[in-house]
């Protein structure tokens, strides 16, 4: 059976696959499947078709420092203005 999807709006949308290609359909078609591939998750968009979109995966363990264990940074100061260049009077422009 594929893998149906049903929105917002009480609608079912179908998942299919051509490839690596991915879409919903109303109807069941050929390249329909059976469930969500691994690494995927199903998101509404503000139209209320389904799409799938890449599963957020956390950070390993070792990547999760506790605030308490990161030093504060030191106030950098703020690099020195550039001078602007003299500005030429108008008379002298185009000479």
């Amino acid at each position: 059976m594929a893998y149906g999807h049903t929105n917002s709006k009480g609608n079912t949308y179908y998942l299919h696959s051509k490839g690596r290609m991915f879409f919903f359909s109303k109807e069941i078609k050929e390249g329909a499947l059976d469930a969500v591939p691994a690494g995927y998750d199903v998101v509404e968009m503000k139209t209320g078709l389904p799409v799938l979109k890449k599963a957020v995966v956390d950070a390993p363990a070792s990547m999760n420092v506790p605030a308490t264990d990161v030093p504060a940074t030191e106030a950098v100061p703020a690099p020195e203005a550039t001078p602007a260049p003299e500005a030429v009077p108008a008379e002298n422009a185009g000479n």
